[in-house]
């Protein structure tokens, strides 16, 4: 059974089992099974409705692929047997494929690799400059280089994140970085990279105090709230841009936030973002898809138009926890964009539900049978 079909059946209501059990009971004798404290065959058929309605309605597990669409957009990848729909379309197809592939394709692959290229070259240009003059020419560079690479920007917003705060927004590609980069400067936090990306990453800290954690790192929460900590604490350092849920959500909702962030306590700006999937899918499936694979169908696609809201910032308040508090940003995120607010954890995308969710479902069960400690003990 799937992470999400396990899941679904225990976000049902927990007092729906004793309940659904005794009826189910009741259907198949006269007795009166109110108090009735063995298990019985029946009592299956209850799990096995659960199951197979979990399988036809699993909200969870769906949100790891691509969105589905009311409309075909003429990209294959979003209609397999679009030749069999009618030949004006599949010419329309066809004309599409040259536009994109001939056209498109070649402009942005060009734009992209200037882009980057200055990016690296000039970022570590900047680090050579006197720190007096380093905060200023490291934003300015951001905001030359990155609507270069997006294209497109937001008007202004009195809800803007401000110097000593945390961004915080839904995650669905890996250019949602540059999309609100293309607006405003921010410190990014993430895991440090191989590879060209991590080229990137040590030409991009030496012009903006970012925060890279090394693998060995990611785990200690101690040592992640301490840098998350410092670096708030400084005024003069730009905001730090996280996304919460910690993997990509196809566009349809918002997932768990994890609390880490929620707990400094310092001022929360939530960011809504909303792609537009009828000129293509922004969504990047991971386990599907590798960096470079998912970079060219972004490419290829007729464009990545996308909506953004900044929302009032947001403070912990008063008797509040960090899960509250994390749960309180998702909701309006989600609200604001039209998405569906899920309790679920993203890391389901590729790691099984936990055995103490499924326990939970066993000792439901269990007190349904036997009763509690305090109920044995007064019979």
């Amino acid at each position: 059974m799937s992470p999400g079909c396990i899941a679904a059946i225990i976000a049902k209501e927990p007092t729906s089992l004793e309940e659904e059990i005794k009826e189910i009971r009741r259907s198949g004798s006269n007795r009166d099974l109110d108090h009735a404290s063995e298990f019985e065959m029946s009592d299956i058929f209850y799990f096995c409705r659960q199951g197979v309605e979990s399988i036809m309605d699993d909200e969870v597990t769906k949100r790891f692929s691509a969105e589905e669409l009311e409309s075909w957009n003429l990209l294959t990848r979003s209609n397999y047997n679009f030749q069999h729909i009618s030949l004006r379309l599949t010419v329309l197809w066809g004309l599409g494929v040259v536009i994109r592939y001939g056209f498109l394709l070649p402009l942005r692959v060009t734009l992209a690799f200037t882009g980057v290229g200055l990016l690296v070259v000039l970022t570590s240009i900047i680090g050579f400059l006197p720190n007096g003059s380093l905060h200023w020419n490291s934003n300015f560079l951001i905001l030359i280089l990155f609507p270069s690479v997006c294209l497109s920007l937001d008007p202004p917003s009195e809800n803007k994140p401000k110097n000593g705060g945390i961004c915080v927004a839904n995650h669905t590609s890996p250019i949602d970085v540059i999309i609100l980069a293309s607006d405003g400067c921010y410190a990014m936090v993430g895991q440090i990279h191989g590879g060209l990306m991590g080229v990137i990453q040590k030409s991009m800290v030496k012009a903006c105090p970012h925060i890279w954690f090394e693998r060995s790192e990611v785990k200690d929460r101690h040592l992640v709230a301490k840098r998350l900590s410092d670096h708030v604490e400084d005024k003069t350092k730009l905001p730090i841009l996280i996304f919460p849920e910690g993997t990509c959500i196809n566009n349809t909702s918002v997932m768990m936030f994890k609390k880490g962030s929620f707990e400094i306590g310092s001022t929360v700006y939530p960011v809504a973002i909303k792609y537009d999937p009828r000129f293509g899918d922004a969504f990047w499936n991971s386990s599907q898809f590798g960096m470079v694979n998912y970079l060219l169908r972004m490419m290829s696609s007729w464009a990545i138009v996308c909506s953004v809201w900044y929302l009032p910032p947001m403070t912990r308040e008063e008797g509040e926890d960090a899960v509250q508090f994390a749960n309180r940003v998702k909701a309006a995120i989600a609200r604001q964009g039209g998405l569906v607010d899920l309790l679920w954890d993203g890391g389901l995308k590729r790691g099984k539900v936990k055995d103490t969710f499924k326990e939970e479902q066993q000792k439901l069960y269990s007190k349904m049978l036997v009763g509690t400690q305090e109920d044995r003990s007064r019979s």
